[in-house]
């Protein structure tokens, strides 16, 4: 393998940029996104509704469509970082969350759920002068 990687220079450059833009990206996006949650987001049985949930259904489905595919190769590109360099598990971590699937409000809020987690993202929304979220607290891991 590392055979390969010196005939092909260009791809182990362009696995490097990728890795960095997704580790960059993700120190920037990741905080806004998680002081943009409502702070009773995850004290419901059931998801709460988007504000995508009352648009024209072929926007809908572009956003789905869309969402998933970005998780997918996050999700890939994370999994081939934990050999390359990169930020595997948090890129790995972010494409699983951005895919949809049965089960995930539940496997979220079980993760926002555990204390450090919790405890740094309410040490960000303070840090963004929002209120704490306050969790539906249930001990038990989803089902997935």
């Amino acid at each position: 393998m590392l055979e390969w990687f010196r005939e092909h220079p260009v791809v182990l450059w362009a696995i490097f940029v990728s890795s960095l833009v997704i580790f960059v990206g993700s120190l920037i996006v990741m905080p806004a996104l998680l002081v943009r949650i409502p702070a009773d987001y995850f004290a419901h049985e059931r998801r709460p509704e988007t504000r995508w949930a009352h648009r024209h259904p072929l926007i809908q489905l572009a956003w789905q469509v869309g969402k998933n595919v970005l998780g997918v190769v996050l999700a890939l590109a994370g999994l081939a970082m934990l050999v390359l360099p990169g930020q595997g598990l948090l890129t790995l971590l972010v494409g699983v969350l951005l895919i949809d699937g049965p089960g995930k409000y539940g496997f979220e809020k079980w993760l926002v759920a555990r204390r450090p987690v919790l405890r740094s993202i309410n040490w960000l929304r303070r840090r963004g002068g929002h209120p704490p979220l306050v969790i539906d607290t249930d001990p038990t891991p989803p089902e997935v």
